[in-house]
Order: structure tokens, then sequence, then C-alpha cells
């Protein structure tokens, strides 16, 4: 396929600006990579229209997946590492035909493999074009990491209760003998991390108790069991992680920190390591960044309607600070990758301090602060304002002199980003001012204000819509009593239901499909600044955001649960009136 014929077809549709597309078209050159995995890991197109245009190019047709036909059984036709190496999955088959679905079914490669997957079966094969989001999808029906366990466990032949318990070290006067031993942990630990990405899981726990090893993924927010091991697995798959890590394997009294990159599935995935001692061992968190979750764009994060015009307004002003508030874990840093993703263009010099720096983006210039030898965010925005910098992202201001820095960086000619730690958007001028910056200089600084809170996304596949119960109507109808005209009326045109997922085979029965943000904006205006130079107060801050008809986070929740994206619980659970 002409991938320039594919670029030009996008811009004609309107899916790709001119500008992307030539800048795409440079970067997949000199990475020697396809323009079209490009356009995929940064979302810069939808999927189902690069699919649609690209079918017309290379006349074969495109095919959305339906997940409830896809079983164990078809799934068996293609062998796992086919499937993955390949990125083709079985759809269907019939008595003398297997279909498959292909991201690529013009790569000489895959049609190769196949021929080969048609003769071995002696059947036909029919070829659709799928997105590589419904090849994941598919993909992660192979399941095949139970199992895994069980045949590392077993090839290792552990003597049962012969481990390590209640932090008495067993010595074993020949251990490292059998060094055939350590494939099986290799491996283990390998299908571990393989499947923590293949879930989309944020964090990996390994956790050694009294007389066994969990592990435990973060998917969605939440915690889930994946396996127990025996307690004697623990000390080989932790001394493996610090080996990857470049951690001490000796120590093992006080915590440590590391890093390690891996090509898994064909992204780049990095993984954070700290590890944490306990009586009964280390315990290990890995945190999974994987760019293809976690850099996303406004809409898919959930800044919609009025809010996303407050977002691109801001950040198209010469100058300016937009500030991100709420707790940790809330998705502020998702955030503001999406920020400095619209500002990341070949005329602007975007450079960035972060702790750690999460997500590496291609065009900006990113740097981890090191407070152990003195490099802070405080001392780090000094020298960032000596690289000519167009847009700044600094990590989070923590104490008074980087809120300081920070005011000024913007006040000089500088678009800036930052987070900070307050309950909602109206308490981040006040904790301005507690962190000592001058008061008369907020108005001229600060662009925007905005607030967080991440709650589960519905699977929409399951969802099933339910009356709104008495006592959560009485909520809704004193949050809509609040609300400006305008969105009042938005609400007044929806159904009066919530929802509710009950589970099935697309969400692997969990009922939720990822997590979305819900939020909060307050923007400087010439009222709020008069508050602010007359004697603030946070009742005359909460006066003007009512006066600008600012959603707040329960409101925006309100308008997400009843749209069928999240559930009414989670909001009135993680908002306050």
């Amino acid at each position: 396929m002409d991938e320039k014929q594919l670029l030009e077809n996008l811009v004609k549709g309107g899916l790709l600006s001119e500008e992307t597309s030539q800048k795409l078209q440079k970067e997949a050159a000199l990475m020697g990579r396809r323009v079209e995995d490009l356009i995929y890991e940064r979302h810069a197109a939808p999927e189902e229209g690069v699919a649609q245009i690209k079918s017309s190019l290379i006349k074969i047709p495109y095919r959305k997946i339906n997940l409830e036909s896809i079983n164990k059984d078809i799934l068996a036709n293609i062998s796992i590492d086919t499937a993955r190496t390949y990125k083709v999955i079985p759809i269907e088959k019939t008595k003398d035909t297997l279909i498959v679905g292909m991201v690529y079914p013009d790569d000489s490669q895959a049609q190769e493999a196949l021929r080969f997957v048609a003769k071995q079966q002696k059947i036909n094969l029919g070829v659709y074009l799928i997105t590589p989001g419904d090849f994941d999808l598919v993909f992660r029906r192979y399941s095949p990491y139970k199992d895994e366990v069980e045949a590392a466990v077993r090839s290792l032949r552990l003597t049962p209760g012969r481990g390590v318990s209640h932090g008495q070290k067993l010595i074993q006067l020949e251990a490292g003998v059998a060094v055939a031993e350590e494939a099986p942990i290799i491996k283990l630990v390998a299908s571990t991390l393989k499947e923590a990405v293949n879930l989309m899981a944020s964090d990996i726990h390994i956790e050694p108790q009294r007389s066994s090893l969990r592990i435990r993924f973060r998917i969605n927010g939440n915690l889930q069991e994946m396996s127990q091991m025996p307690l004697e697995l623990h000390q080989p798959i932790i001394s493996r992680i610090k080996v990857m890590a470049n951690l001490k394997l000796d120590e093992n009294r006080v915590p440590q920190d590391g890093r390690f990159r891996s090509i898994v599935f064909g992204r780049d995935i990095d993984f954070r390591i700290a590890t944490f001692p306990t009586p009964v061992g280390e315990k290990v968190a890995i945190r999974v960044l994987d760019p293809t979750v976690g850099l996303k764009d406004l809409d898919a994060l959930g800044l919609r309607g009025k809010n996303a015009e407050l977002v691109k307004e801001a950040i198209e002003k010469p100058y300016g600070l937009i500030l991100i508030s709420g707790p940790t874990g809330s998705g502020k840093t998702t955030t503001l990758y999406a920020l400095l993703q619209m500002l990341n263009k070949e005329s602007t010099n975007v450079v960035s301090l972060e702790d750690p720096v999460e997500y590496f983006i291609d065009g900006i210039n990113q740097s981890q602060v090191r407070p152990e030898i003195g490099y802070d965010f405080a001392s780090g925005l000094r020298q960032i304002l000596r690289q000519d910098p167009d847009t700044i992202m600094v990590g989070e201001i923590r104490d008074m002199e980087t809120a300081q820095l920070t005011i000024h960086a913007a006040l000089t000619g500088h678009i800036v980003f930052s987070t900070i730690h307050t309950n909602n958007a109206v308490g981040v001028i006040p904790r301005l001012i507690d962190m000592k910056v001058d008061s008369f200089l907020i108005p001229s600084a600060v662009n925007l204000m905005m607030s967080q809170r991440l709650i589960s996304l519905l699977c929409q596949k399951c969802k099933k819509k339910e009356p709104v119960p008495a006592k959560v109507a009485e909520i809704i109808r004193k949050e809509l009593e609040k609300l400006p005209a305008p969105e009042k009326a938005k609400i007044k045109e929806k159904e009066n239901y919530i929802y509710h997922s009950t589970g099935c085979q697309e969400c692997n029965n969990r009922g939720v499909a990822g997590r979305m943000a819900i939020f909060e904006l307050l923007k400087m205006t010439p009222e709020l600044k008069a508050i602010i130079n007359e004697g603030l107060t946070e009742a005359r801050v909460e006066e003007e955001a009512r006066r600008q008809g600012m959603v707040t986070l329960r409101q925006d929740g309100i308008f997400k649960a009843l749209d069928g994206l999240i559930a009414i619980e989670e909001v009135l659970r993680e908002t306050t009136e």
C-alpha cells in the first residue's frame, strides 16, 4: 500500500491535518517504521476511519469484530505466537473456510504465514481488515497465563512448606548448583509482565504472605488477585526483577527504585520498580507504563462540550498557567500529556520537568528531577528558562519556591502546565496564596484551573438502563437547581435513566472497560481578578464559579452517568455536594 496515498486520503477526509501528515511521514522515514503504526500509536486519527480508508485503497473489506462470536475453539485455529507476530486473529470458521481479521493484510510475511496455516489445516482462507483496537480485544482472549504459572511451578519440583516464612531465611548449602531452575522463573516473570500489559493493568503487586506468594494487578483502578504461588518462588522472582531493573540483589533491608523498558506485543513498555521490605520478605510494586493506554486525546479523557472549549481557549493564549488539581491517582499526569500533545508541533519547543518521566513522547524534551543530587523542580525550572522554551510542563507544584518560579515563567511569555493538590478548582487560588505567591501576580499568570477524578467507564456492550431510584433522583434534582439554564436544559433533554453493566465477554465479566475523568473548570475572568485583589475568600470564588456557569465535578459526573458512560453510585461516592 502507498503510504503517501493513505495520508493524502486521510487529509482529504478531514481525519488528519496537513501539518500532522507531513510530520508523520518524516518521522516514519527517519525511524524506518510504518506511517500507519505511528497514526495508531499516537491516536492521530480515529482507528475506524483509518481502516475504512485503507480498505478502499487495498481492496480488502473492513470488518468490525463481534466478540461474542469468538470462542476458544475458534482461537485454537491460530497460535498465540502467530497472532502476536503477524497481528492476525481468527474470526469465524465453517467446514472448509477459516475467516481471519488482519491489521496488516498487505504484509507479505503475514500472508505467507497464513498460507502455511491454511495448508496445514487443509482449509480455504477469507481475510478482512480490522483495527488494532479490535485485534487487542480479541487477543486478550488468549489467556495462557495461569497455565504458564502451573507449568513453571511443576517444572521447579517444589517441596511445599520449605520456603521462607515469618522473615526467617532457610539457607541451602548447594544453592546455585541447578542453574537450569532459572529458566522457569525467567519465563514466569515474563508471562506476568505480558499478562499485565494484555489486561491493561496499571500496576503489578508481588506480595509475600505468611504461607504463599500473591500476585495482584490493578485494573481500572481496582486491585484483583491474579495468582497464588508457593512461597518458595518469592525470592527467585524478586531476584529476577532486580536483575532486570539493575537493583542491588543483596540489599533487602531498605526500599529500592528502578526501571526498565521492554518491547511487549510490539509496544515499547516502561516498567517502574519499587521494592519495600516487610517481615516476610520484600514486596515489589511494578508500574506498567503503556503509551497506547496512557496517551489519550481530550475526548477519550472525558473533556467534552463547554469544558473542552475552555481548555482549547486557554492553550491558544500566548502565555499563562494551566493548573490541574486532584488527589493522587486521579489522572492528572495523563491530562497533562494530552494537553502537551496538542502543542507538540515542529514550530514549538516543549520542555517538561517530571518525577518520574512516565511516557516518552517524541518531539518533547523531557527531563526527570533528581532531588537526591539537588536537581529538583525549582532548580530544574531555572534551567528550563535557559532552554528557549515555548511551552513548559512542571510535573507538580510542591513547595513555595516552585510555585513562585512557575508563576514567573507564566508571566514571561510561556504557556505553563502543572499540577497541584487541592480538593477542587475553587481551592487552587487559596492554595497558591498559601504557598506565598503574591496575590496580585495570580490574575495575570493563571489562565485556567481544573480539578478531576477518575471514574470506571461502564462496558458499553452489556450496560442496561434502569429507572432512577427516588433518593438518587432527589440528588440529581438538587444539582439541576444549581446549574445555569443552558446546562439545565441539556440534562432535561436526557432520559431519566441510570445505567449498570452486568459483565460480558468483551469486558471479561468485569462490567467496566477502562476509566474516564470527570472535570470542573474555572477560568480567570475580570470578575475573579477583582475578587483576588479586593480580598479573597473561598465563598466569593464559589460565587464567581456559579456566575461563570462552572459545571462541578458532581454535575459533570451526573451528565456522564445519564449518558450511560459511568455509574451514578461511583460519581456520588467520589464527589461532594
